[in-house]
């Protein structure tokens, strides 16, 4: 599997000193997805649970909805200039049978790790119907969700060592950690986490709190809307767009979530 860290050798400049000292950085690679063996997307990713990714993104293009629409997820062998492995590429085989929506899965570009639905062609190709419509009916206490984020920055490893991650991660209502994942890109970091709730079967996340590092972009809202996620908690701001969704889709939608503070943009909490 590739790294997720690598060691480069910098120089620290502080106030009356210059001194040259090894420092660690976040691994950025990218991951060709493809699809029945077929280029579906490129995305700038770090390695790692690369399989949960695929799902979680394949999920969130409306183009699978369980565990079973996917036969077989591997990697395509290839090796950089050193004759490694690189892991760069995986191929994801639907199951007999599964079908794909019209529509889904009809982009194919470069994702930056900034970015989660460049290339789409208008709104109404990003406001996939979801298959899983939220009732509103689910609610959080805000002091349960008020700490959350501290939960997350604990379990946040790689965090620690680069301090160039995001994170994403799924809790109970009773703020029990489900799953965490982190990436150089928000929309990967969400990607895999929810890919890990669709290969444990937990997809539609009805019951489930989705926290990340970041802000609340269109892209994750759409993302949690089409994985069935009631509540989505961000430590920065959403966008305008990222609301409209939200309260379109019966979401609830919480920013800036720090200390004991935060803003309720749409729902409402126990």
């Amino acid at each position: 599997m590739g790294r997720v860290t690598t060691r480069r050798a910098v120089v620290r400049v502080t106030p009356g000193h210059t001194t040259r000292r090894p420092d660690t950085l976040a691994v950025e690679e990218p991951l060709e997805i493809r699809l029945d063996g077929r280029a579906l997307t490129v995305t700038m990713r770090t390695p790692g649970h690369d399989v949960e990714l695929a799902h979680g993104f394949l999920l969130a293009e409306g183009i699978i909805a369980s565990r079973d629409d996917v036969a077989v997820a591997r990697y395509c062998d290839g090796t950089d200039y050193t004759g490694a492995n690189t892991y760069n590429v995986l191929d994801v085989g639907l199951a007999p049978g599964t079908a794909v929506p019209e529509g889904a899965g009809a982009r194919s570009f470069l994702t930056t790790s900034a970015c989660g639905v460049c290339g789409k062609e208008s709104l109404d190709q990003v406001r996939t119907r979801t298959r899983f419509p939220l009732s509103g009916g689910f609610r959080v206490p805000s002091a349960t969700l008020a700490s959350l984020p501290a939960t997350m920055r604990r379990h946040q490893k790689v965090f620690d060592s680069t301090g160039g991650l995001h994170a994403a991660a799924l809790f109970t209502a009773e703020g029990a950690l489900l799953a965490l994942r982190e990436d150089v890109g928000r929309h990967n970091a969400v990607d895999k986490v929810l890919g890990w709730a669709l290969t444990e079967k937990r997809v539609p996340l009805s019951d489930a709190v989705l926290i990340v590092s970041g802000r609340a972009s269109f892209e994750l809202v759409q993302k949690a809307v089409m994985a069935g996620v009631p509540v989505l908690g961000a430590v920065s701001a959403p966008s305008s767009l990222a609301v409209d969704l939200a309260e379109e889709s019966a979401m609830t939608l919480v920013g800036f979530l720090r200390d004991d503070s935060m803003n309720v943009y749409t729902g409402s909490l126990l």
